[in-house]
């Protein structure tokens, strides 16, 4: 086959991957059709044949090795959203002035939270601060260090 054939199964199935929902699929054989397309273009694809057997093992051989690693890095970055409790400990940096005792804004994962002083000092804006619970929609937190 022509090595741009490869080269445009493999970005077809890559696209595919994107568009639906799935478990990293069609991934490794996107990837398997680059591979072989590159084999083509450097010349060492050999007849059709023998490139549809590199593509079927090296396709099948990537999502045995390569698929279970990857959704457990992909499980381990994403932050579980109903997880409450995940959040005491975090740090978060104030946005605004937050009196000792009073309320102010932190950011906190990308999110700005109201964020209440637990410390007898105030917080300065972009000071790093512990988030010590989580009350509904509001965070308590003290400065870094403060215990």
């Amino acid at each position: 086959m022509i090595w741009w054939y490869w080269v445009v199964l493999g970005l077809l199935l890559l696209g595919l991957e994107l568009a639906t929902p799935g478990g990293f699929f069609l991934l490794f054989f996107g990837v398997g059709a680059l591979l072989v397309g590159g084999l083509v273009t450097i010349g060492a694809g050999g007849p059709a044949w023998v490139q549809w057997l590199l593509f079927t093992v090296l396709s099948v051989a990537a999502l045995v090795f390569f698929r279970t690693p990857l959704l457990r890095l992909m499980q381990a970055r994403t932050p579980r959203s109903g997880d409450i409790d995940s959040l005491r400990g975090e740090v978060a940096v104030a946005m605004d002035g937050i009196p000792a005792g009073g309320l102010g804004r932190a950011q906190l994962r990308g999110t700005v939270w109201t964020a209440r002083n637990l410390g007898t000092a105030p917080i300065t804006p972009g000071e790093r601060c512990l988030v010590t619970s989580v009350d509904g929609l509001t965070i308590s937190i003290r400065r870094e260090g403060a215990l």
